[in-house]
């Protein structure tokens, strides 16, 4: 990464922190295997099909997601490190059913086509701080532009998907 794409890098990274009354192993767990991932992951109202779960540098974690309206859209991630319990870092991007690159399905102009993701989590006295620093990679000048107008929809999105995972760590474990 040259010094150039390494400012703009941070410069248009979206930073999110949200504390779980939870183990940090546990909130790892969560976030690591289908089984419970797919009880949250998303926004409200929509459903989580797992297609491939493959967690290791370079495996991926391919799902759809169908929304309360019938519309259904793709996932993946690609791994590129995890140190359990305490990070995950991914490369993520809409996709087809065969895991390829696809448009957006928001129909975003100048949306990014990869946003690089790294989950951290931390422990202190039995409860998990999160940290999400997400951001675009390989991305134009006008990719990231639309990137940073779109944070506060973003932290609204994330925080109703952190919100469904606070209500199923409560349950689940």
């Amino acid at each position: 990464m040259t010094e150039n794409n390494a400012a703009n890098a941070e410069q248009d990274e979206l930073v999110i922190t949200r504390n779980f009354d939870a183990p940090r192993a546990l909130v790892f767990k969560a976030f690591t295997e289908p089984e419970h991932l797919k009880n949250w992951w998303g926004p409200k109202g929509s459903a989580i099909t797992v297609a491939k779960f493959d967690l290791r540098p370079g495996g991926e974690f391919l799902y759809s997601m169908r929304h309360g309206d019938g519309r259904e859209m793709w996932g993946k991630f690609v791994y590129r490190e995890i140190v359990q319990p305490e990070k995950v870092v991914y490369v993520n991007f809409f996709s087809d059913a065969e895991g390829n690159l696809a448009p957006n399905p928001f129909q975003i102009p100048h949306w990014p086509q990869e946003i690089l993701n790294t989950w951290t989590f931390d422990e202190n006295d039995g409860k998990t701080t999160l940290t999400l620093r997400g951001g675009p990679i390989n991305a134009t000048s006008e990719e990231r532009n639309t990137f940073n107008g779109m944070r506060g929809s973003m932290q609204e999105g994330f925080g109703g998907t952190f919100d469904q995972l606070d209500e199923y760590l409560a349950q689940a474990f």
